[in-house]
């Protein structure tokens, strides 16, 4: 029958390039006690089967033996790898008793017993199985490619299955995660979106000591950013700009060498970065494979390095080659984003004003937030200024569009308004001139579907009152406190007159406004919602305002913008101005791009504050959180700053603007700004509101502390 076997008194001796270590798989292995197992004695054991055995033994490939009717296994170092906690124990046990968890699944017992039966050779190019590393109680699952071969004695009966079985869960892995980096790398749209996933990608596959990527500047030089493995970034951080590192045109990097000649290069044990390095990670690295991107659009490189000698591999290399390619492919798609972004959004911004009125009883304060996805220029528009009589003239209002048609004629409409309203400040003399403007730009343009709204209203502090007209605008909201300390937020009861450029007349209505009280008006992209009425969305509106900690118009604009649940397509904008309780007192810093920077600021602030009799509490909390944001708009910016305070009986406002154009701070699930300082947890902690807000150039990230009653 199948698995009698003739012996013959052969010397047992392991073949060339057996293993020599104790154990059975070591050249203890025929030295076994076989006697009391199918086999028999080694020294008995047939001549072809022996050359089996010799054969799993000299073989680095992981392979076994499962002999008669039994099945019983024999087996390699490689093999013994792979069956983890299993080994010793196995060696010499039948099959179906080793992996008797998986023995009855498709592909692995019946295969193997059809291939001693009836001689049938199998091969599977790739199977799932679960695997227990060695000195592991974990289960994983792991990817094989088997091989089941028959084994015949000198007679020509089967004796046994050969069975060799390669792990390729690694490089299967590595398939599956340029997957998942190509459907990552969808989705960025700037390029240090495209840096962030490429970094991440390179050091979770490749598992290097670091990685680097680099892109030229477009107008001459370089522009590199690198991970180091073992780097502990968190959420927050990973969606924040990243510290690119500028350098020359004639960089001699290697990521920057394969960048410009447009060929890869793979170093297997030397000093890559011996030139370039910046500090004793890249002093380590002996290893390093840098390849281009792969585009006409952007010239760049990706950079994958070790600390120990490192062999490239034919599909390391491949594999790298195909990333370089994807990542490549997202960052000339960053690059054309970035460009068209960057023009919508200055002149979308430019249009607006830089810098509202500074006055000691009304407090001023808007934000802007463009809709759609960011890349097109809207025509929400707001502005504040004085009017000859001394009264502040507000306003917000909507130019239908998202293109730069729509920019430009808000544009016109928010000049002709300042200038309408200089020579007569009443809101419905205003309203009424730029109707007469708008239709005129309709007839020019050939279109009667010209649509504009506008709310324009006159404070005056003197008289505590508020004159009001709209234009088809949502009505603005009033925020004012109770005799008993509490506060409730109600909409302006003024005459909905129709939309610019119909020829209607706007009503006007004066209402109260005194000190304690805050004007809010906005656009209706704060509260139309897709799916929910209007009326709920003012409601929820009212409801956030009448709740806010205080009525510092900068945190009811942030309260404002975030009120309603939802995301919109349309644009954002708002402008709040408080009727201050007393006068505040306020002080600026320019901060310069250098290191000590913050350090400078710190001095400077603590003097300000304790001149005004700040307590030391609120100082404290506030030096810190202050440098800690001047010291993040140096980096991620990295350019010069500007710290505002502003200083009211109820609370101090702190504010850091920076001009750079690359990525804002984004509030959603933000626990900590930056793994390289305490971060917006800090100021989260420290602080009772903060908010980050768009600029002309750059954005703002302030706070507020509200200061204790005066003894």
């Amino acid at each position: 029958m199948p698995g009698t076997v003739g012996r013959v008194p052969t010397p047992a001796t392991p073949g060339p390039g057996a293993p020599t270590g104790p154990g059975p798989t070591g050249g203890g292995l025929l030295a076994h006690d076989w006697a009391n197992t199918p086999l028999g004695p080694a020294d008995e054991w047939d001549a072809a089967l022996r050359a089996v055995v010799e054969l799993i033994l000299a073989s680095p490939m992981p392979m076994a033996l499962a002999y008669g009717d039994d099945l019983v296994l024999l087996y390699n170092a490689g093999y013994a790898e792979q069956l983890g906690t299993k080994h010793p124990s196995a060696f010499g046990r039948p099959a179906a008793e080793v992996f008797a968890e998986v023995w009855a699944l498709p592909g692995v017992g019946g295969v193997i017993e059809r291939s001693y039966r009836q001689g049938v050779p199998f091969l599977e190019k790739e199977s799932t199985l679960p695997l227990v590393r060695e000195h592991s109680a974990t289960v994983e699952q792991a990817v094989f490619t088997r091989g089941y071969s028959p084994v015949r004695d000198s007679s020509g009966q089967i004796v046994g299955v050969l069975t060799v079985a390669a792990e390729t869960t690694h490089v299967t892995g590595q398939l599956q995660s340029l997957s998942e980096v190509a459907a990552a790398l969808a989705g960025t749209l700037t390029l240090d979106d495209v840096a962030r996933v490429a970094l991440r990608y390179a050091i979770t596959t490749f598992d290097p000591d670091q990685a680097a990527f680099a892109v030229d500047e477009g107008g001459g030089g370089w522009r590199m950013v690198r991970r180091v493995r073992g780097e502990l970034l968190d959420e927050a951080d990973e969606r924040l700009p990243p510290l690119w590192r500028r350098a020359p045109t004639d960089w001699p990097a290697p990521v920057v060498q394969a960048a410009r000649s447009g060929g890869p290069s793979f170093t297997r044990d030397a000093q890559p970065l011996r030139d370039t390095a910046v500090d004793r990670h890249d002093q380590k690295i002996r290893a390093m494979a840098a390849l281009p991107l792969g585009t006409s659009v952007v010239r760049g490189g990706l950079a994958v390095g070790y600390q120990v000698p490192h062999t490239w591999s034919p599909a390391e290399r491949a594999l790298l080659a195909a990333s370089a390619e994807l990542i490549g492919q997202a960052a000339e798609r960053a690059r054309r984003f970035e460009t068209q972004h960057g023009t919508a959004q200055l002149l979308q911004r430019s249009m607006l004003p830089e810098h509202l009125p500074d006055l000691p009883r009304l407090r001023i304060a808007a934000r802007y937030d463009p809709g759609v996805d960011g890349n097109a220029a809207g025509g929400d528009f707001y502005d504040a200024f004085l009017l000859p009589n001394g009264s502040l003239g507000v306003v917000l209002g909507d130019v239908a569009g998202h293109d730069v048609q729509a920019a430009a004629r808000m544009g016109q409409v928010r000049a002709a308004l300042r200038a309408l309203a200089l020579a007569d400040p009443a809101p419905d003399a205003v309203l009424a001139g730029l109707d007469r403007l708008v239709t005129s730009l309709g007839s020019e343009a050939g279109t009667h579907e010209l649509f504009v709204t506008v709310a324009f209203g006159v404070i005056d502090a003197e008289r505590r009152e508020l004159t009001l007209s709209s234009a088809g605008h949502p009505a603005p909201l009033i925020r004012r406190g109770d005799p008993d300390g509490r506060f409730h937020a109600e909409y302006v009861d003024v005459p909905a007159g129709p939309p610019l450029g119909l020829g209607g007349r706007a009503g006007t209505t004066t209402v109260a406004f005194r000190p304690g009280d805050t004007l809010l008006l906005f656009s209706d992209g704060v509260v139309e919602r897709r799916r929910q009425s209007l009326s709920a969305g003012l409601t929820t509106l009212s409801d956030a305002i009448a709740k806010a900690g205080s009525g510092d118009p900068r945190a009811l604009c942030a309260v404002a913008t975030a009120a309603v649940p939802g995301g919109t397509e349309d644009d954002v904008a708002v402008l709040a101005v408080e009727h201050a309780l007393k006068p505040s007192r306020s002080a600026s810093m320019e901060v310069p791009a250098e290191p000590t920077a913050p350090s400078r600021v710190r001095h400077w602030l603590t003097g300000q504050l304790t001149e005004w009799h700040v307590p030391e509490s609120v100082i404290g909390a506030a030096v810190l959180c202050t440098s800690e944001l001047t010291t993040n708009a140096l980096l991620h910016a990295g350019t010069a700053a500007r710290v505002e305070i502003d200083l009211s009986a109820e609370r101090l406002l702190v504010s850091v603007a920076d001009s750079g154009t690359r990525g804002t701070v984004t509030r959603a699930r933000t626990d900590t700004l930056s793994s390289r300082g305490r971060g917006l947890g800090l100021i989260e902690e420290l602080s009772d509101a903060w908010g980050t807000d768009p600029s002309v150039r750059g954005s703002t990230v302030w706070f507020e502390i509200l200061t204790p009653p005066h003894p």
